[in-house]
C-alpha cells in the first residue's frame, strides 16, 4: 500500500509561477459553479464520463454520473464529473481498437492534470473499460471502475434476440438467402432494444467481469442490466467507495498485481470470454510490468472448465447470467484455482469475498466445477512457425470437428481484398479450405475485428456454417467459428503470415496448440524477403499509432507507456 496525502482543490495548482494566486485564482473560478468555501475545503473525486450521440452503449451515462456524485456527497466529498473521449464501437473508423490508446492517454492525463484525490470511471463498450483500466493504472491515483452494463434482449417471432451474436447469425441467415430482406431489416430495429453494451459474454462484458475479480470494480455489480435499479445503486455505492479510498490508501498498483492478473484469465477461462479480452488484460498488467507467457495461459485454460453457458459459447445472455448468481457464483466454483489474498478497492481479500455464502445459483446458466459445459477453456494461445510469438483460439465458440485440420490456403492479401473476391463466383474455394486474411493487423490496419471472415457465399448457399480461418487480426467477443486470430508478429511487421501464398498448406491442432505452415523455413524466408513495406501514414494520430503500437502479444499498447522495469 502507498500513502494518499488528500489535496483537494489545491491538487496540482496551474503554474503561474506564483501558487498563492493560482489557489486564489482557482477558487475564484470554482466560486462561480456556485461552490461554497466549505464544498472547496472537501476531497474531490473525479468521474471520469464517456457519453456520446455516437455511443449507444453509454445512453444512460448521465444518470449513472448523477448516482455517482450523490453517493460521492454521502460519504462527505466533492464530485466533479469531467469527460474523456467516447469510443462507440460500431461508430468508428476504421476501427475502435485503434483509438484505445489514445483514449488511455486521455484518461491518465486528465485523470493526473485535474485536481481530484480520486477517480470513478464510467464506461462500458468494449475499448473503454480497458483504456480507462490502463490510464488509471498509469496515473497512479486511487480509481474504481463503473460499468454501463449489459443490454436487455429483444424478441423475433418468439426467439430471444440480443446484439450481437445473434446479428451474426441473421445476417449469415441472410447471406445463405434463408431469410429475406424484409425480415433481416424486421431483425435489425430488434436486435438492439436498450441502453447498454451487448447482451452476450462479448468483449464488453468480459472486461466488466474482469475488471471485478481484478478487484478495481465492487463485488457483484459487473452484470446488473444497464436499465435495471440494480445498476443506479452500484453506481452510487462506487461514489462512496471512492471517498473510502482516501482512508483505506489503495491505488491500481496496489490492487492489479500477477496474482489478481491471473485470477482474471482464469475466469475468462470459466467465461468463455471473449479473445479481446487477452489483449486488453495484457495492455493494462503490461502497465505494470506483468506478463503471463503463452504457457502459463494455456496451463489456466487447461485446468479451468468453462462453467457459463452463455452465447456466443452457449444459450443464456447476460440478464440470464446475473440473475443466475454472476461473477460471484463462477468465483466460488474457481475458489479452490484462485490466488484468494488479491485485494479489492473495498478493502476486502477475495478469500473474504467467497467465505459468505451465494443465496443462489441458477445451476442452467452457471455449472458446477463437476458438471461443467466444457472440461477445459474457452481460450487457448497457438504457437508454431505461422505464429513465433503467438495467437490466441476461442476453442469453446469453434466447431470440434475442425481441431485437427489439415487444409489448402486460400488467401487475402487484405481487407479491400477479401470485399472484392470473398462472394465472387470464381472464387476457387473449398469447405475445407483454410480461408487467410494479411494485413489486417495492428499496424497494417489497426486491428479491426474482420478476423470472422464471412464463409464465402456460394459455399453459405450450399449449408457450410464453419471454417478454419486464420489472421492477424482481430474478431469481436460475440463471434463464434474456428477462427485463429491475433497471429504474431502481423504481416506488417515482417511475421510468416506474410509469406503464406494460395495453395500451401496450413495445419491447425488445437491438441498440440499449434498453427503451421507447411512450407520449409527456406522457402519463408525467401518469401519474405520479397516483401514490400506497408506505407508509413504521413501525420497525426495514425502516425504515431503505427509508429508506436506493440504486437498482440504484448497488448497492442504504444512502447512509450508500458512498464519496462
Amino acid at each position: 500500500m502507498t500513502d494518499i496525502k488528500v489535496i483537494g482543490i489545491d491538487n496540482g495548482l496551474t503554474n503561474y509561477g506564483d501558487k498563492d494566486f493560482a489557489r486564489f485564482l482557482r477558487r475564484t473560478f470554482a466560486r462561480s459553479m456556485g461552490l461554497s468555501q466549505d464544498m472547496l475545503n472537501k476531497p474531490i473525486i473525479g468521474i471520469a464520463v464517456t457519453p456520446s450521440d455516437f455511443n449507444s452503449c453509454h445512453r444512460g451515462m448521465d444518470d449513472l454520473a448523477d448516482a455517482v456524485s450523490r453517493g460521492v456527497l454521502a460519504a462527505g466529498a466533492l464530485p466533479r464529473v469531467f469527460p474523456t473521449i467516447s469510443l462507440g464501437e460500431v461508430f468508428l473508423n476504421p476501427t475502435s481498437m485503434m483509438f484505445r490508446n489514445l483514449m488511455a492517454m486521455d484518461t491518465e492525463e486528465m485523470v493526473r492534470a485535474q485536481p481530484m484525490d480520486a477517480v470513478v470511471l464510467i464506461g462500458g463498450c468494449d475499448k473503454t473499460v480497458p483504456a480507462q483500466l490502463m490510464g488509471a493504472v498509469s496515473a497512479g491515483l486511487p480509481a474504481v471502475q463503473l460499468v454501463t452494463g449489459p443490454m436487455m434482449t429483444g424478441r423475433h417471432k418468439g426467439q430471444r434476440l440480443g446484439a450481437c451474436t445473434d446479428c451474426r447469425g441473421f445476417w449469415g441467415k441472410y447471406r445463405a438467402e434463408e431469410i429475406d430482406k424484409e425480415e433481416i431489416q424486421q431483425v435489425e430495429g430488434r436486435l438492439s432494444v436498450t441502453t447498454g453494451t451487448c447482451a452476450v459474454m462479448g468483449t464488453a462484458s468480459t472486461m466488466a467481469c474482469i475488471a471485478e475479480v481484478l478487484g478495481m470494480s465492487l463485488p457483484g455489480t459487473a452484470a446488473i442490466p444497464a436499465v435495471h435499479s440494480a445498476r443506479l445503486l452500484a453506481a452510487e455505492e462506487s461514489g462512496k467507495a471512492a471517498v473510502a479510498l482516501l482512508q483505506n490508501p489503495l491505488k491500481p498498483a496496489d490492487i492489479i498485481t500477477r496474482e489478481s492478473v491471473e485470477n482474471a484469465f482464469r475466469l475468462i477461462m470459466a467465461l468463455g470470454g471473449s479473445t479481446n479480452a487477452i489483449v486488453h488484460l495484457t495492455a493494462i498488467a503490461g502497465r505494470l510490468g506483468i506478463k503471463v507467457s503463452m504457457d502459463r495461459l494455456n496451463q489456466i485454460s487447461d485446468e479451468t472448465p468453462v462453467l457459463v453457458d452463455l452465447k456466443p459459447v452457449g444459450e443464456g445472455y447476460m440478464e440470464d447470467f446475473y440473475n443466475a448468481g454472476g461473477v460471484g457464483a463462477v468465483l466460488r466454483e474457481l475458489k479452490h484455482l484462485l490466488h484468494l489474498d488479491t485485494k479489492c478497492i473495498d478493502g476486502s481479500t477475495l478469500r473474504q469475498r467467497l467465505e459468505d455464502p451465494i443465496e443462489w445459483v441458477d445451476r442452467k446458466v452457471i455449472r458446477c466445477f463437476e458438471d461443467p459445459v466444457s472440461k477445459v477453456g474457452g481460450l487457448i494461445a497457438l504457437e508454431g512457425n505461422l505464429a513465433p510469438k503467438g495467437a490466441i483460439f476461442k476453442r469453446a465458440a469453434a466447431t470440434e470437428s475442425l481441431f485437427e485440420t489439415e487444409g489448402r490456403a486460400v488467401v487475402f492479401e487484405n481487407l479491400q481484398d477479401l470485399a472484392n473476391r470473398i462472394d465472387s463466383p470464381d472464387l476457387d474455394v473449398n469447405a475445407d479450405d483454410v480461408l487467410v486474411l494479411k494485413n489486417a493487423g495492428p499496424k497494417a490496419a489497426g486491428m479491426p475485428e474482420a478476423g470472422y471472415l464471412p464463409i464465402p457465399k456460394k459455399l453459405a448457399r450450399a449449408g457450410v456454417k464453419d471454417m478454419v480461418r486464420i489472421s492477424d487480426a482481430r474478431m469481436s467477443g460475440t463471434a463464434f467459428g474456428t477462427i485463429v486470430l491475433h497471429i504474431a508478429p502481423e504481416t506488417a511487421a515482417g511475421g510468416p503470415l506474410a509469406a503464406v501464398r494460395n495453395g500451401d498448406r496450413i495445419r491447425l491442432s488445437v491438441a498440440n496448440k499449434k498453427i503451421e505452415l507447411l512450407v520449409s523455413e527456406e522457402e519463408i524466408k525467401q518469401r519474405l524477403e520479397d516483401i514490400t513495406p506497408v506505407i508509413q501514414p504521413k501525420r497525426g494520430y495514425s502516425a504515431l499509432y503505427q509508429r508506436s503500437v506493440l504486437q498482440a502479444d504484448e497488448g497492442c499498447d504504444f512502447d512509450f507507456l508500458i512498464d519496462t522495469k
